[in-house]
């Protein structure tokens, strides 16, 4: 029989590689998660699944179905615009508690986070450079919001990033695979650390504001080409 921990791992494992293949689109909104394809595709039992299906739902990813298994949760424009303007909001305010509370270790550590991700360039492959961008994108953002000084609105940061990322990850394909795309982005990107630097806590709050709400209109774009929300 399994210890606790050696179920804990196997529910850790079976929770994060169903939750990257859900936010990664590999299942679509709506699609039936059956146990025995879950099983065979993860190679892990029904009672880890299980937990981790729940723990899914918890984060509004899956819908269970009484009696009936479990669905991959709906996508909505209504939805992705609710929580791209509750997290602007959220970015904002971080941001500018940053730029006033933020010493030089936090300046340095934004400008050497923007050198890295100007660096990114084409890899081996495009899903390399996807997974390479978006891990110093977030970092980036990260190195601004830890000057804000409050370890408890980085976790609700936290919290907010990881509800958006299914909608998120609809934009950075678009984003990274554009290189008309991503050269605007590196601008904003380079204008946004200007303004942080200057030490204006108005401006910057409200250009990260800006900054936060502008892949909106582009994922409603691909929500919408792709049939991907749900409709009454």
């Amino acid at each position: 029989m399994a210890t606790n921990d050696e179920k804990n791992n196997l529910v850790n494992l079976a929770y994060v590689a169903l939750k990257r293949d859900i936010t990664e689109g590999v299942y679509r909104p709506g699609d039936k998660l059956l146990m025995r394809g879950l099983k065979e595709r993860y190679e892990i039992g029904s009672g880890p699944m299980r937990e981790a299906l729940s723990r899914l739902v918890s984060e509004h990813l899956v819908t269970a179905i009484s009696q009936r298994g479990f669905r991959v949760a709906s996508m909505s424009i209504e939805e992705l615009t609710d929580i791209y303007f509750a997290r602007a909001h959220l970015e904002a305010m971080i941001t500018e508690l940053a730029v006033k509370l933020g010493d030089e270790s936090w300046e340095a550590g934004v400008i050497a986070s923007t050198h890295t991700l100007s660096k990114v360039t084409q890899l081996n492959s495009a899903e390399d450079m996807l997974g390479l961008w978006d891990a110093r994108h977030k970092a980036f953002h990260l190195a601004i919001a830890q000057g804000c000084g409050s370890a408890k609105l980085l976790e609700l940061r936290l919290t907010m990033l990881d509800q958006v990322e299914r909608y998120r990850q609809l934009w950075l394909r678009h984003t990274v695979f554009s290189a008309e795309a991503l050269e605007a982005k590196r601008e904003e990107h380079r204008q946004l650390v200007e303004v942080l630097l200057s030490r204006d806590h108005v401006k910057a709050r409200d250009m990260m504001f800006v900054h936060m709400t502008g892949p909106v209109s582009i994922i409603s774009e691909i929500i919408e080409a792709r049939g991907l929300a749900e409709h009454e």
